[in-house]
């Protein structure tokens, strides 16, 4: 068995430094691999929110030469069908709207909001140019809500800062009689 144990280890030796010896040469080469060349492509679909009905078609070909032209609809906010045509190739990407979107009429409830929100913008522009301090800033004036809510937030602040100091003193107070009990001990 000891014999056995001996050749083996001998073997292994053996095996071992002839692989050193054996070492392949590899040589790298380095290639440069290139993108296939384009394919012509056509894809077209359409789809909806619910069944049957359709609110978004898209359509595009490409020629293979990198050149891609479609198309795509959708029905905007207004319920108006908007269609845009674009090209897309090496020097980027043309869309077309067809059918511009129509800026919207201001009805007779927009006009007056705008008219009542300019005079107020106004009048609170005047108000703020009369509050003017000496240094050439505008020192705004609190509102009544504004002075309640500031006041109450300060009296919390207050109430709980004079917690925290009473718990602190506590705490320090503790921490003197333990310290005391302590030195007390070692003597």
């Amino acid at each position: 068995m000891k014999l056995f144990a001996f050749l083996l280890i001998i073997l292994s030796c053996i095996i071992y430094a002839s692989a050193e010896d054996a070492v392949p040469i590899v040589e790298y080469v380095e290639t440069e691999t290139h993108p296939p060349p384009p394919r012509p492509y056509v894809f077209s679909y359409a789809a909806g929110r619910s069944p049957g009905s359709f609110d978004r078609t898209h359509s595009e070909v490409s020629d293979g030469s990198g050149v891609v032209r479609g198309t795509y609809s959708y029905v905007d906010p207004r319920q108006q069908i908007r269609t845009v045509d674009y090209v897309a190739d090496k020097n980027g990407f043309y869309p077309v709207l067809s059918h511009p979107a129509v800026a919207p009429q201001q009805s007779e409830a927009v006009r007056k909001a705008t008219e009542n929100h300019n005079r107020l913008f106004n009048q609170i522009a005047e108000q703020h140019a009369s509050n003017v301090n000496g240094d050439g800033f505008i020192s705004p004036s609190d509102t009544k809500a504004v002075a309640y809510a500031k006041q109450k937030h300060l009296n919390a602040f207050e109430r709980i800062a004079a917690e925290h100091a009473k718990i602190a003193e506590e705490r320090r107070i503790e921490l003197e009689l333990k310290n005391s009990e302590i030195k007390d001990l070692e003597h």
